[in-house]
């Protein structure tokens, strides 16, 4: 039998589809985001939400209040794209040189609008409020942080819990992934400069040639990673570039290395980067070089907390059958600033899965990614169902 929320969602399919294509027609970057913050105002128009707008971004907070006075929570989507280019087909596509939604957010903020018009379709099942979060800015800029640095999750009351959910198409098209702790990971990045002597290269004795380090530093780095850390609390140092040098017989003044670290823990996190970092600084003074390091720290890890997963997994497995459910073994090395509300407040990130039933699909953050529109209106349903549990007029 289909779950009347389901059915529900499907009849606002049409409008789903609508806003996630114009929002993929006309992809914005960062934290000022005007034309998809008009879009989304446009989709609650009439709703009677009350509506708090960001002073720094072009977040939204909408607010519904369900027929009896309680406890708020808080559902999340996220709105910006990414710098790159479209590569799809698709008759949508988007139409601003060198964006392009390829991480979902464009179906996020689409189901969480029709999330709103759901909700408020049924608020008199509602004690107490659901603020659904516009955030802009999750691609590297912190819009959360900002966000919840303004105050505009707490207005009137502290919320009993905080959900978001995120499409992967990598999970067959209707399935919802979760796991209890951490989910994504922590991100974050050093750029290093090692420093030495150039010089002709037929005489190296006369320079002091920052290459070799580098290299060392590099192999160093793998056999830091995979000596120093539990298997159980993984770690990824990843050196993406590597830069010195103009021509084959010229020793350089100095070389660049440039790392994404990843990790799953406070602890980790922090001996990950002071580890490197020292490393980094040791091998260029056994050299007789020195080194400019500057770390820079991303979002923390994304660490879900377990009464609220059970929350997931039993609306999941209510809402689309029990093997609709996805109990992920193990987290993705990926990152969220949706990271930063879990710090705060109880709640869970979760994965819809958008996948196509037919044929591979592109990841996230690919050129070619697309994904199955029809999943749209079980997010929509999942988000209204999420609501209805924690809730629950008693």
């Amino acid at each position: 039998m289909t779950h009347p929320l389901l059915e529900e969602a499907q009849k606002l399919q049409s409008q789903t589809v609508a806003v996630r294509r114009e929002i993929h027609r006309h992809p914005e970057l960062g934290l000022d985001l005007p034309r998809t913050r008009d879009t989304i105002l446009d989709a609650l128009e009439g709703l009677g939400l009350e509506i708090s707008l960001s002073k720094e971004t072009s977040g939204i907070i909408a607010t519904l209040q369900g027929e009896q006075p309680g406890p708020s929570i808080v559902l999340r989507g996220d709105m910006d794209a990414l710098p790159m280019t479209e590569d799809t087909g698709l008759e949508f596509a988007s139409k601003e040189s060198g964006r392009m939604h390829s991480c979902g957010h464009d179906a996020h903020t689409a189901m969480l609008a029709s999330a709103a018009r759901l909700l408020h379709l049924t608020r008199d099942r509602l004690a107490g409020s659901v603020r659904f979060m516009f955030q802009p800015g999750e691609e590297g800029w912190g819009g959360a942080k900002i966000m919840l640095e303004e105050g505009l999750l707490e207005t009137g009351s502290k919320p009993k819990a905080v959900f978001a959910l995120h499409v992967l198409p990598e999970f067959p098209a209707g399935t919802i992934g979760c796991r209890a702790g951490p989910i994504l990971a922590a991100a974050d990045t050093i750029l290093a400069r090692i420093i030495g002597h150039g010089g002709h290269g037929s005489a190296p004795h006369e320079a002091s040639d920052p290459i070799p380090p580098t290299c060392e530093v590099v192999q160093a780095i793998q056999a830091f990673v995979t000596r120093r850390f539990s298997v159980f609390d993984p770690v990824v140092a990843t050196v993406g570039r590597i830069q010195a040098g103009t021509t084959n017989n010229i020793i350089p003044e100095s070389s660049e290395l440039d790392i994404t670290l990843r990790s799953l823990s406070s602890g980790s996190r922090d001996q990950l980067s002071e580890g490197i970092q020292k490393l980094i600084n040791q091998i260029a003074m056994a050299h007789g070089l020195h080194a400019e390091i500057t770390l820079k720290r991303g979002y923390p890890p994304t660490i879900n907390h377990e009464s609220a997963v059970s929350v997931i997994e039993n609306t999941a497995k209510t809402l689309l059958g029990e093997q609709s459910y996805i109990d992920m073994p193990e987290p993705l090395m990926a990152s969220e600033d949706f990271s930063y509300l879990l710090q705060q407040y109880p709640g869970a990130f979760a994965f819809l899965g958008v996948g196509s039933k037919n044929e591979a699909t592109a990841p996230c953050h690919s050129n070619r990614m697309m994904l199955d529109e029809d999943a749209m209106a079980i997010g929509v349903a999942m988000h209204a169902a999420l609501a209805q549990n924690i809730l629950k007029k008693t």
